[in-house]
């Protein structure tokens, strides 16, 4: 059933006159996505080189399109525990709750294949922050930063879609060990996803 599916959405790539999504489509879509998040950063301090491990996430995002091209998308998570580490060893864990608020344009004339661009901002919350190497170091409270996303939907059913996305986000908080402030952790993860839309 689902290969005949996928071959029927096939066969209506780049005819624009016969898209799966009309335009009368419901202007809400929701999805929901596995993450990888890859922390591309790190600061040399007194500790040594610190940095966050890489993690996967849960993520879902709501989307409201203004037109058939335009949407704003709003991203979250629950938050989500990072480790630090100094030279390779823990030194402890972070939550960070880092939700995202992106507008989107979708090129709509390759029939059931969606890509789309996106660019907007991401704010994150950090707490757990002073437990670090048994609170000889702490973390500033927040980051904000800018976003920008890259990705399509590929339409399997008039609402249904299989989604992959890929974001860079600017990311970074202050680093201090006994007071005393020893750099800029720029976090700026890239993050790529997988999961599943629905449009109503």
């Amino acid at each position: 059933m689902h290969k005949k599916i996928l071959v029927a959405a096939l066969a209506v790539v780049g005819l624009s006159s016969t898209a799966t999504v009309q335009a009368d489509d419901g202007p809400f879509m929701v999805r929901v996505r596995a993450v990888n998040v890859a922390f591309t950063g790190s600061v040399q301090t007194v500790a040594g080189k610190v940095e966050a491990d890489n993690r996967w996430i849960p993520e879902v995002d709501f989307s409201y399109f203004i037109t058939p091209n335009i949407a704003a998308e709003l991203v979250l998570t629950y938050p989500q525990k990072v480790d630090i580490t100094a030279n390779g060893a823990k030194i402890g864990d972070i939550r960070a709750l880092p939700p995202s608020l992106l507008v989107q344009y979708h090129f709509t004339q390759f029939g059931a294949f969606k890509p789309y661009v996106g660019a907007g901002l991401n704010y994150t919350v950090f707490t757990r922050k002073d437990d670090l190497a048994g609170g000889a170091a702490t973390i500033e409270d927040s980051s904000i930063g800018l976003a920008a996303q890259v990705g399509f939907d590929y339409m399997l059913t008039k609402n249904v879609s299989l989604n992959l996305d890929v974001k860079y986000i600017q990311m970074n908080t202050d680093v201090k060990v006994g007071g005393a402030k020893q750099g800029t952790l720029d976090l700026n993860p890239i993050t790529a996803g997988i999961g599943i839309g629905y449009r109503f």
